[in-house]
């Protein structure tokens, strides 16, 4: 693995992609939040417009830069540049969105392009608000969700996630790195 490594979150707006970077970064966020103008004001009053940027320092001096997608599909734009170099996709849903398997479908087609070289993880967050889908409801989605894609961990794990809890972050971002390298020692 090389030493500096780049991870890239996804998934709509309010769903902790922020917060997942907060919570794992050694090193004060960079954040491009802007006053929500759109129907985003319905979820939160401030919504990332280009990106977030963190920094997981690794033993050895390797490091994972952390970097967040916008959620709204007006600063898709983004998406491309972000993923440039990426090593993996962490897709985080929201479980207290109306259809979260709808949600599941856009990112990883919008992401289509990429997933095809990199692993990707799935982190589900809110199930403290709302229980169903579970994880193993998420899986059952994924071939439907997936027949025409190619991707290149086809089955990637699932995990119930607070994106405020670094402990959380920590294991999905380790999913995803045990994905590129199984023998990979991230030491954290």
């Amino acid at each position: 693995m090389k030493e500096d490594n780049k991870i890239v979150f996804t998934g709509p707006v309010g769903v902790g992609k922020t917060s997942a970077i907060a919570a794992l970064s050694d090193v004060p966020i960079i954040s491009t939040d802007a006053k929500a103008s759109d129907m985003t004001v319905n979820r939160k009053g401030h919504t990332t417009v280009a990106m977030d940027y963190g920094i997981l320092n690794l033993e050895g001096g390797g490091k994972v830069h952390l970097y967040g997608t916008p959620g709204q599909e007006r600063f898709d734009f983004m998406w491309d540049i972000l993923t440039t170099g990426g090593l993996g996709l962490i897709l985080m849903l929201d479980n207290t969105r109306p259809n979260p398997k709808k949600d599941m479908h856009f990112f990883l087609h919008a992401f289509r392009d990429y997933i095809v070289d990199v692993p990707v993880v799935i982190g589900i967050s809110k199930t403290d608000l709302q229980t169903r889908p579970g994880p193993r409801d998420y899986a059952d989605m994924l071939p439907e969700v997936t027949a025409d894609l190619r991707m290149l961990n086809p089955v990637p794990p699932i995990f119930e996630v607070d994106g405020r809890n670094k402990e959380d972050v920590k294991n999905l971002v380790l999913a995803l790195l045990y994905s590129i390298d199984p023998g990979i020692g991230a030491g954290r």
